[in-house]
């Protein structure tokens, strides 16, 4: 798989991404392949696939309740990697990486998720719940299939502990704005850019911000301003799509690629 090292090159002479976040089966598992390609159309750099949990460790209610309807409707855990395979027969080029809980993971043995994963072309997972002293496993074996591995650094994580995560990325950092669960806010914490800097140091990967960004000056404030190289928007997106949801399957994909394409603006310094 060769696809995230190609958008790293891209970071290091100076792009900036764009990563929206959509839930796998939701509004149903035949819109999720159009509105990753959408997402793709609209200017995403990553697009991050949740895969539906009953247990949400981090997510907000809008995440939540997408992930509630999408496992009411049968988005299985081999369901929603499907739909991966069907959006790259379609021509889905951007790398697309897995949100899903350890425990997900863990109940179907990491190797055989590794390969179901590369079997339906993902190219990496965002693991937001595994413990530390596990990860250096799960990450060799994710390694190993050919996918690669993002974790996330909180605001409150401990010096010592967050040079232990950054280095075990070889995806992207994945550095939460804010402590708590996601959603949209009003104003970011202005501790963003010396948290980056500080990262920095301790990885050679790409580090993006979630939680929280949800408009174009908010992805422009963190990409550019706090000097991240990608913003993850979740909640906005999924709340767009919601209210969309009873529209034809078109509509969805347009609205989905004109809020993506409108958020992408903010990279624009």
């Amino acid at each position: 798989m060769h696809r995230l090292p190609q958008v790293f090159e891209a970071v290091r002479g100076g792009r900036k991404l764009l990563c929206p976040f959509l839930t796998a089966g939701y509004p149903s598992l035949d819109a999720t392949p159009d509105l990753l390609l959408a997402a793709e159309a609209g200017g995403a750099g990553i697009i991050e696939l949740g895969i539906p949990f009953s247990d949400p460790v981090a997510d907000g209610p809008v995440i939540q309740a997408s992930f509630t309807q999408a496992l009411a409707q049968g988005a299985t855990v081999r369901a929603s990697l499907a739909t991966v395979a069907a959006a790259r027969k379609r021509g889905l080029a951007v790398p697309v990486m897995a949100m899903v809980s350890f425990s997900i993971v863990f109940k179907r043995g990491t190797r055989e998720f590794a390969m179901s994963c590369a079997e339906n072309e993902l190219d990496g997972v965002i693991l937001p719940d595994i413990p530390l002293e596990e990860a250096p496993a799960i990450v060799d074996v994710m390694r190993e299939v050919g996918l690669r591995t993002s974790l996330l650094v909180a605001p409150t994580t401990a010096p010592g502990r967050r040079e232990a995560i950054a280095r075990l990325c070889d995806g992207f950092v994945y550095y939460l704005s804010v402590s708590g669960i996601t959603g949209e806010r009003k104003e970011l914490s202005p501790d963003i850019a010396p948290n980056i800097e500080l990262l920095r140091a301790n990885c050679t990967v790409p580090i993006c911000v979630g939680f929280g960004i949800s408009t174009p000056a908010q992805v422009r404030e963190v990409t550019h301003s706090a000097g991240a190289d990608g913003a993850i928007v979740g909640s906005a997106l999924i709340r767009r799509i919601a209210k969309n949801a009873s529209e034809p399957l078109s509509k969805q994909a347009d609205a989905v690629r004109a809020f993506v394409a409108e958020l992408a603006s903010g990279l624009v310094a």
